[in-house]
């Protein structure tokens, strides 16, 4: 997860950097930057009537250039940027989608139960002809649809019932506004009454009712009246301006961002005292101004804020930011960072788009379960205080010269998706290029597996999932209740067979506890061999006898143990307190078997210190019968018996996952015992 954070950041980085290569490169061919100023006076009739349309300012009774100039002059400042979206969008000339309503609860799920946005309805009565007609609609839906406003036609011939409650007896246009400043209040439907069906004047009328909306001021004494007020609003935007009503992109953004940031509109054409705008920093006409808690920002004066719908939006949405768009922008982040699997994967094709989905399934629950305590706490009252402070601290970075860089090159290529797309398929190449040649040098055969073997082992590895215990998912020593699952116990049971030649992987074998067998003292050769010949005289005959009936009784049990199937792979109470039998022996039963003598050397003391604390203290290996010699390689089973690491590892690799001495299996862990003193040397009397 973190490398692919981090490639994911990298190419974030990789953007930024492209993005100023590409002002370089405009730069240098035009001498021009995104944030230069334009002069109206230099653009012809056509491109000054664009770039009205795209603000939302009406042209129809401005007949002149002139005129037309003027109107782009008093409605804010004209820089390279702005232009070149205006005039590209004008070009790109896409059909926009209007909604075909089918009845009345499509109507009422889209229209009347939308809370933030304008909608504008066409209403075609029975057996009648449409108000405006096709061409004409069309157009009007291109030009509203730059503003978010969302259209849509209604047929009464679908559901005449509703049309006939509602009092639509004829063709009419309806729009659906906000009826309240606050988030998420009633709707109210206007029918259009004008008698000029008209583009320009159908759009007038839009934008009235839109304007409405917005508290504006008219005189001085207002406006230092609402300066200094103080309500609910943390976040004000003052459109200080010499026109008759606010353009239609700040009307739209003020319904868009109801009950979060409050429009002000402030016209100062006739005024004749502006001595308190002088006092708050309003120098020039027109001025966009953002009043917070933390102070004043004078918006247009950073890249990338035009005076445009889209370059507002996503300035206001980083400052006072709903909780969908963090949703939005995490889900966002997360899906690109899944999709760097893709190419960190190697291997066949079809496992790289096995791991994309089985990431971007994980991720994507991730995070939906993630957002379910996070909704649930901002529901509480006691983090009202956590929700300012993080507020204001988006407020201070979200108004810095580096995020102006940010929003203006998410602007970018969110209108130019291919370039997005190509860059992050080149980067991910790369990545896909530098983890080969990274793990070719590794000598990795993952690398040259072709789809063929990789689903033979995949289906491999699914029939063992299915049928058998898998090792590899209980990596040791972690605890699994797979033996006491009732479904396993029955399946099991109907494939006998399966019961009897169980495919477990021997990955686990890895993982198994290994260390040296020492002693404390070492003593010479000639003392040892004179030990062992003075216990052999004395305990001869004793020894034999003991040694043979345990090795009978060993037997027994592991007879016992391979005759009933039951016992392959689980372990009562009786088998298991051989453990202490075998390993934890009293003084007596010490000098009379040879599996816990100290090499048939009481002097031999082994170093118990060094054996793992949940390992059974014993001196011999029961696979090969022989003695551990000062030095040798050891290895302990989950159960707590301890082996010689080669012949345990020959016997678990033949098939026989289990322990030699009390058939515990051995890649099940096991509650460990409670450890008992080291074996004395010194018999009671």
């Amino acid at each position: 997860m973190w490398l692919k954070l981090f490639f994911l950041l990298l190419y974030f980085l990789v953007l930024f950097v492209l993005a100023r290569f590409f002002e370089a490169i405009v730069w240098y061919e035009t001498g021009i930057f995104a944030t230069q100023l334009v002069d109206p006076v230099a653009l012809s009739f056509k491109k000054l009537k664009t770039i009205l349309e795209c603000r939302g300012l009406g042209y129809s009774g401005l007949p002149e250039k002139k005129d037309v100039r003027e109107l782009v002059e008093k409605s804010g400042d004209l820089m390279e940027g702005e232009l070149y979206s205006a005039l590209k969008e004008e070009e790109a000339s896409e059909s926009v989608s209007s909604t075909n309503f089918s009845g009345e609860m499509h109507f009422y799920e889209l229209v009347e139960d939308t809370k933030d946005g304008i909608w504008l309805v066409q209403v075609i009565a029975n057996d009648r002809s449409p108000l405006v007609g096709k061409i004409h609609w069309e157009k009007m839906v291109k030009k509203v649809s730059r503003f978010g406003i969302r259209t849509g036609t209604f047929n009464c011939s679908s559901d005449p019932r509703y049309c006939r409650r509602r009092g639509w007896l004829r063709s009419t246009l309806i729009m659906s506004v906000p009826q309240t400043s606050t988030s998420k209040g009633k709707v109210m439907l206007k029918e259009y009454s004008g008698r000029k069906i008209e583009v320009e004047h159908i759009f007038k009328w839009i934008t009235a009712h839109a304007a409405s909306r917005i508290k504006t001021i008219y005189n001085a004494e207002h406006l230092k009246e609402e300066w200094n007020k103080s309500d609910q609003y943390w976040v004000k935007i003052y459109l200080f301006a010499n026109l008759d009503q606010p353009p239609a992109f700040f009307s739209a953004l003020s319904i868009k961002f109801t009950g979060r940031v409050e429009f002000i509109f402030v016209n100062v054409e006739n005024w004749d005292n502006k001595s308190f705008m002088t006092d708050i920093g309003v120098y020039n006409m027109p001025s966009y101004i953002l009043r917070t808690p933390e102070g004043i920002y004078r918006y247009g004066n950073h890249t990338g804020e035009f005076i445009s719908l889209q370059a507002m939006d996503s300035f206001l949405r980083s400052l006072q930011p709903e909780v969908n768009d963090l949703f939005v922008l995490s889900l966002v982040l997360v899906n690109l960072m899944a999709w760097m699997d893709l190419f960190i994967t190697q291997g066949a094709t079809i496992k790289r788009f096995v791991v994309l989905i089985s990431t971007l399934g994980t991720y994507n629950s991730l995070l939906i379960i993630s957002w379910l305590p996070v909704l649930g706490f901002l529901q509480l009252p006691y983090l009202d205080s956590f929700y300012e402070y993080s507020l204001k601290l988006l407020r201070y970075s979200n108004t810095t010269t580096l995020a102006s860089w940010v929003r203006a090159d998410w602007m970018f290529y969110s209108s130019h998706p291919a370039l997005f797309l190509s860059t992050y398929l080149g980067h991910g190449l790369l990545i896909d290029y530098f983890e080969k040649k990274r793990r070719r040098n590794s000598n990795n055969d993952e690398v040259n597996a072709n789809n063929l073997e990789w689903l033979s082992s995949l289906w491999d590895w699914y029939t063992s999932y299915l049928f058998h215990p898998i090792a590899s998912f209980q990596n040791f020593p972690i605890e699994s209740d797979w033996d006491e699952d009732p479904d396993l116990f029955l399946e099991r049971l109907a494939f006998p067979d399966l019961w009897l030649h169980p495919l477990i992987p021997t990955d686990y074998i890895k993982n198994l506890p290994m260390w040296r067998f020492k002693c404390l003292g070492v003593q010479s050769e000639e003392e040892m061999s004179e030990g062992s010949q003075d216990i052999e005289n004395d305990s001869d005959s004793e020894s034999t006898d003991t040694f043979s009936s345990e090795k009978e009784v060993f037997e027994d049990k592991e007879s016992i143990v391979h005759n009933s199937p039951g016992r392959a792979s689980h372990c009562d109470a009786e088998a298991c307190s051989c453990a202490n039998k075998y390993c934890q022996t009293s003084p007596y039963e010490k000098k009379g078997r040879s599996y816990g003598l100290y090499n048939a050397n009481e002097d031999m003391e082994p170093d118990w210190l060094t054996w793992p604390a949940d390992m059974l203290h014993c001196t011999e290996c029961v696979v090969c019968l022989e003695n551990f010699e000062n030095g040798c390689l050891l290895m302990g089973l989950p159960c707590g018996h301890v082996f010689h690491q080669n012949c345990i590892v020959m016997w678990l690799a033949g098939g026989r996952h289990c322990c030699p001495v009390c058939r515990w299996p051995s890649y099940k862990k096991k509650q460990p015992y409670a450890q008992h003193q080291p074996l004395s040397n010194d018999v009671p009397s």
